[in-house]
């Protein structure tokens, strides 16, 4: 049997997976995975979580298949957490927020990714429709999530 990814094993993987890209703002994607990490941590993640926060955009953005997610030396919770919080093509917000909810852990995830992705520091260096248009599509998510109560 493969041993088990440590959280080290994870993000070397994640980092690796994203390599070259960057986010909506020019920044080295592997920073906002290391800050939904991070966040993950603050906000009292297990190690199954921190591990989903370094990999929960690799199967959106084609870094890694669902092959490869399914065959992972991670644990079932862990994989179950990143196939949650990856978007389907054509999905409904609504329907994505049921799934984030209906499996354990995963709302801590997304709550993270959120928590990054509507830094107002990261939102400020892009221009103002983009801004716009990203901060309403985060609040929606998060009240869709319940977040806001």
């Amino acid at each position: 049997m493969t041993r088990p990814l440590t959280l080290a094993d994870v993000e070397a993987l994640a980092r690796a997976a994203h390599q070259g890209q960057t986010d909506k703002a020019g920044r080295p994607y592997a920073e906002h995975l290391a800050a939904v990490a991070g966040g993950v941590r603050d906000r009292g993640g297990d190690a199954e979580q921190i591990a989903a926060a370094w990999l929960h955009d690799a199967v959106e953005d084609d870094a890694v298949s669902r092959a490869w997610l399914a065959g992972a030396a991670l644990t079932p919770r862990t994989k179950a957490i990143v196939d949650a919080v990856t978007k389907r093509a054509g999905e409904e917000p609504a329907a994505y927020a049921r799934r984030i909810l209906d499996t354990p852990g995963a709302l801590l995830v997304k709550e993270a990714d959120l928590a990054h992705n509507a830094d107002p520091e990261r939102l400020a260096v892009l221009d103002e429709p983009t801004r716009g248009r990203l901060t309403e599509k985060y609040a929606r998510m998060r009240a869709l999530l319940g977040l806001d109560a």
